[in-house]
């Protein structure tokens, strides 16, 4: 019996990180952190307009968010839920992927590690080199890179290390990465097969 062929028509995802991403991250020393609240949710502008559009195009929109805050005992599990359940309300999300861990739990969750990604495409049946990953961070790009997806970092400057991996595009804005996704799907073929 040979490997069955696995075809790239199907969902298409646009993973998407939280915190500076969709929403404002407070930076401090040069690194981004979560809202502390829903209260303090701020939506970045141009977001709503940015998903509805990768929405349209047919794209499925999966948020994949880090949250060790809850480990490290600074933020209550509620309060992450909170604000999921805000954005819920005013984004066009399909569905939100969390990992509550620190690095040391060492868990395949955690971004880098891919665990989110594939999770997201067993779910929905995903093929994910037909996938795009967009991230402000090192450790997004790089679980992007490692689920095979598309990557496009928010590139903030942040002082922080290099993924270990280039991005396929670095932009600005959400608004940007979704034009830059549009693009590009539109020039990838739907119809290969791949073996």
């Amino acid at each position: 019996m040979g490997i069955r062929p696995v075809s790239r028509r199907g969902p298409r995802a646009v993973f998407l990180d939280r915190d500076g991403v969709l929403n404002r991250a407070t930076v401090r020393d040069g690194k981004p952190y979560p809202p502390a609240s829903a209260d303090a949710l701020e939506i970045l502008p141009g977001v709503p307009q940015a998903l509805e559009a990768l929405k349209r195009a047919g794209f499925l929109l999966l948020v994949v968010t880090n949250q060790p805050d809850v480990a490290k005992g600074k933020q209550s599990r509620e309060a992450v839920e909170a604000i999921h359940s805000r954005m819920r309300a005013e984004l066009p999300l399909d569905d939100i992927f969390v990992c509550y861990h620190v690095d040391t739990d060492a868990c395949d969750c955690r971004k880098p590690a891919p665990g989110m990604l594939e999770q997201a495409a067993a779910r929905y049946g995903l093929y994910l080199p037909g996938c795009y990953m967009v991230g402000d961070r090192w450790r997004d790009v790089d679980a992007g890179h490692r689920a095979g997806c598309r990557t496009i970092l928010l590139d903030y400057g942040y002082r922080e290390r290099a993924a270990d991996n280039q991005p396929a595009e670095r932009v600005t804005s959400l608004t940007e990465a979704a034009g830059w996704i549009l693009q590009d799907a539109a020039k990838r073929s739907d119809n290969e097969i791949t073996y």
